[in-house]
């Protein structure tokens, strides 16, 4: 089984931050602390294996950087953490696509044993999560209009049917069909219905 060997630590506090990196570098994992989101985003990892990222919830830290990470094609691990985390906010990371979130403060084994959970389920979804966030930087491109004929595509209603749905015309709904598939990179209807359902807009 993988292990994880890098931490890429998002929290805005400076003594939080210095004990976990004492507390992994312990264990031998390696830590790149962050500030904020933005100073993460902005130095994105180029070698992301056997990587995690650690994010403090600070204000819903954790569902905007997992946003920010599927609208970039990219994906990376993440374990969400707060002090009394809140049911909701526990939920909505989960559902945004964060593999744990924990309690601070934690033990150092309890760390490590989250850890080590993470390194398994991230090599069992890592690929499918992979794809979903590839897929949702696709379908980003498209405009509203453009989403809504790609999901009545999907749903195998023909050109007449959407525009009747959506109020235009047959061959409105063939121009947006067009530069759908063009923004998309799909080189057919087939192909585009693939990625809306990777990108989860449509089941």
């Amino acid at each position: 089984m993988s292990k994880i060997k890098e931490i890429f630590l998002v929290d805005g506090d400076f003594r939080r931050r210095a004990a976990i990196t004492h507390n992994l570098a312990k264990r031998r994992i390696h830590v790149e602390p962050f500030e904020n989101s933005e100073e993460f985003i902005a130095h994105w990892p180029r070698e992301r294996t056997q990587t995690a990222l650690l994010v403090h919830d600070a204000a819903g830290a954790v569902v905007r950087l997992l946003r920010e990470i599927a609208r970039s094609g990219q994906w990376l691990p993440v374990i969400g953490f707060a002090g009394r985390p809140e049911s909701r906010n526990v939920v909505e990371a989960v559902l945004e696509g964060a593999i744990d979130y924990v309690a601070w403060p934690f033990t150092d084994s309890e760390l490590a044993d989250v850890i080590e959970a993470v390194a398994a389920k991230a090599q069992s979804i890592g690929s499918a999560k992979l794809r979903e966030a590839l897929a949702r930087s696709r379908v980003e491109r498209l405009t509203r209009r453009e989403r809504e004929v790609l999901v009545g595509v999907a749903s195998g209603m023909s050109n007449r049917l959407i525009g009747k749905k959506l109020a235009i015309s047959p061959r409105t709904v063939e121009i947006h069909r067009a530069n759908m598939l063009t923004k998309m990179s799909a080189k057919h209807t087939s192909e585009a219905i693939r990625i809306a359902i990777e990108a989860a807009i449509v089941y």
